[in-house]
């Protein structure tokens, strides 16, 4: 808040200096489904405009909506990981608006009953943990996309988008700073993905927010006039323009100017909001049920099925890798990497060394994956693999410069480590007669070292255990490479 702003009062006769900002999201997830919500159209962002559509999804008269159940099934599982009251039963209605992407000239959403209510998630600030409200969770389908061709002066209309299967989740006015708001929006996208509700690409529209921001008293309980900032898809946008919204409106306060209550657009480049148009109410979309659509039914047995499913909270999950003893930029990097700590609970399953099996993921399967741009469940090295290389290393087989060595082959191929090992010359050569052989002969070609050696800078030994592991490809035991490189000197 602006400081130094003394007594002056806005035309309601509150003390500008004592206004804290009230702060609301409305966030929308794509649903991670193959189809639509309402007809069979494949659901592909890099397909061709206008190639993923049908008589359904572009409004064409008679068409009949069918429901896709698996958004059922997602919304209500996110309802439930949120501690919602997921209803047995919630309805449908039409949204009535006009633009041109949305082909029905009304969305299909839902008013009352949504197919959750309430909820709640907690999150960190620094006076300590704040639980954020929930008021509820709807599914609705997504609108087309406007595509503006500036060389012919025309906008374009791709209708590939809609009929794309949402959850918008709405929750309580309970923020009161854009960091709290960002917190919260990486903390319940981490939980969407995680869970597999979505995607999440916000490059992509899959996850994205509504902000409602408005000033009020301090300690009052009554809401200010709010501005909403529509469509914003990045954390930054979202903390940049609630920044922008409090300055704006404290400044309307100050000057003693009303804040109208209208929606806003956020300009990334300038960092500033722009009036769109003035704020509709629910009224205004004269709501009505949708008579082609039956009540959507949640049952017993799938909430049942649902919460048998459920996977950890981050908060349990930190707390298992926590109890493995990893360091906290390690357990950080788990768990930034979606499928990380499923990847390594199963390599643990089969060699239960979770240190060992972390770092080895950290130096190579994780940046190999990154690099291909592989997702780290589908990598062709297995955590059967994996976890066989590390045993492999304990076991003194396969030496850490011969890892090095081996492990862009199995990433390739997905191979049995031992097999490639042996069939590479990798195999850590631990027999003393073997290591004094090529002791003998690094020794006889770098006798100005040995001489070194010999005159007592024993540092040198050092680089004749490079050239000896160079010699080997890395396959020599170090420590043995040592002691038959000290033997060997000793002739």
């Amino acid at each position: 808040m602006t400081e130094g702003v003394g007594a002056r009062t806005n035309p309601t006769g509150e003390n500008v200096s004592e206004m804290e900002p009230v702060i609301g999201l409305e966030i929308h997830a794509q649903l991670k489904t193959k189809t639509k919500l309402f007809c069979s159209c494949a659901i592909d962002p890099g397909a061709l405009p206008n190639s993923n559509i049908c008589e359904i999804c572009t409004g064409q008269p008679g068409a009949l909506p069918r429901m896709n159940e698996k958004a059922i099934e997602l919304a209500a599982k996110a309802g439930l990981a949120l501690g919602s009251k997921v209803n047995s039963e919630s309805l449908f209605s039409r949204k009535n608006y006009f633009y041109p992407d949305l082909p029905n000239g009304f969305q299909t959403s839902q008013l009352d009953p949504p197919i959750c209510e309430g909820g709640f998630m907690e999150i960190d600030t620094p006076a300590g943990p704040k639980t954020i409200r929930l008021n509820r969770i709807h599914l609705e389908d997504d609108a087309g996309k406007c595509v503006h061709d500036e060389k012919r002066g025309r906008t374009l209309v791709d209708l590939n988008r809609a009929g794309t299967p949402l959850i918008e989740i709405v929750t309580e006015p309970d923020l009161n700073s854009s960091t709290e708001a960002v917190e919260f929006l990486k903390k319940l996208h981490d939980l969407l993905v995680r869970l597999d509700v979505t995607e999440g690409r916000m490059e992509e529209g899959e996850f994205r927010c509504d902000v409602n921001v408005s000033l009020r008293p301090k300690g009052s309980e009554t809401l200010g006039v709010r501005g909403e900032i529509k469509n914003l898809n990045s954390f930054r946008y979202a903390g940049q323009a609630i920044e922008y919204e409090i300055k704006r409106q404290t400044a309307l306060y100050e000057q003693g100017q009303p804040v109208l209550q209208e929606t806003l657009h956020f300009d990334p480049v300038k960092r500033e909001t722009r009036t769109l148009r003035t704020k509709e109410e629910a009224h205004d979309y004269r709501y009505f049920p949708q008579p082609d659509l039956p009540p959507v039914r949640v049952s017993d047995e799938l909430l049942a099925k649902l919460k048998n499913s459920m996977p950890a909270t981050a908060e349990d999950t930190v707390k298992k890798l926590q109890a493995y003893d990893l360091r906290e930029d390690l357990i950080t990097l788990l768990m930034d990497r979606k499928g990380a700590v499923n990847y390594l609970d199963a390599a643990i399953s089969h060699y239960d060394e979770p240190k060992k099996l972390a770092a080895l993921m950290a130096e190579f399967l994780l940046p190999a994956c990154q690099k291909a741009d592989l997702a780290i469940l589908d990598s062709p090295l297995g955590p059967s693999k994996l976890a066989k290389l590390a045993k492999l290393m304990d076991k003194g087989v396969v030496g850490r410069r011969a890892a090095q060595e081996l492990f862009p082959l199995l990433f390739q191929s997905g191979g049995d480590p031992e097999q490639l090992a042996k069939e590479r010359g990798l195999v850590q050569i631990s027999d003393k007669g073997a290591l004094l052989a090529l002791a003998a002969d690094v020794v006889a070609r770098h006798p100005k070292e040995v001489s070194q050696y010999r005159s007592g800078q024993v540092k040198v030994l050092s680089f004749l255990v490079g050239k000896l592991m160079r010699e080997s490809r890395g396959a020599a035991d170090p420590k043995g490479a040592g002691e038959a490189l000290i033997e060997a000197m000793k002739g």
